[in-house]
């Protein structure tokens, strides 16, 4: 005989798993906060980060933005881990079986809830090799005066990690639009770093990113 509480959970319908209220908890006493599976979790003033800019920019010069990225690839190749097993573990069932579209709102759910800004994942480029991600109210670019070139190396090194181990290929991320020069959002774009040389050089010129998406898909 079945019983009433295996109907129940058989039939639950997993909801947002990222939902702030739910995800974040915390002991205000302590002065901790906790996600829902008690890992700790950090608030990270936008002063603070933008003495991290600094201090690098003083001690390491040009080099700070490869600093940067190499941190945000370390820190991306954990997180996915992470937000592979969270998502395995709440909807049961591999992130390779899940459709594009749930794992597409799970992504920008984590990411906002975290307090990374919005996200937006747009593939309409995709036949031609590459995934852009937008994201807007950035604290990588908020703490920043206006600048002259991107500057979100961080968020950049993040992604390349994050959507090489989800891909199972070495990708790159060169952002083409940025907050901090005054645009209206972040704009990254991934793929092989073969095919991302046009990019990476028109950064370097200081081209616009509709100068650059014009040398990516000549």
């Amino acid at each position: 005989m079945i019983s009433v509480a295996d109907l129940i959970q058989d039939s639950r319908v997993p909801g947002n798993y990222f939902e702030y209220r739910s995800y974040v908890r915390g002991e205000l006493e302590m002065g901790l906060l906790e996600n829902r599976r008690g890992d700790r979790l950090l608030a990270v003033p936008d002063t603070l980060i933008a003495a991290l800019y600094e201090g690098l920019a003083k001690e390491t010069g040009q080099a700070a933005r490869l600093v940067l990225f190499n941190c945000g690839k370390w820190w991306g190749k954990s997180f996915y881990s992470r937000f592979v097993e969270w998502l395995t573990e709440y909807y049961g069932m591999p992130v390779a079986d899940m459709e594009m579209q749930l794992f597409g709102l799970c992504l920008q759910e984590c990411w906002r809830t975290h307090g990374w800004g919005r996200f937006e994942l747009d593939i309409a480029h995709q036949e031609q090799g590459f995934l852009v991600v937008k994201t807007r109210n950035s604290p990588y670019a908020k703490p920043l005066p206006k600048m002259h070139r991107p500057s979100c190396h961080l968020e950049a090194g993040v992604l390349a990690s994050f959507f090489s181990r989800l891909s199972g290929r070495e990708l790159t991320a060169v952002q083409i639009a940025c907050e901090s020069m005054g645009a209206d959002r972040n704009e990254f774009v991934l793929g092989l770093p073969e095919r991302l040389k046009p990019a990476v050089a028109g950064v370097e010129e200081g081209l616009d990113r509709e100068a650059i998406w014009a040398r990516l898909l000549a």
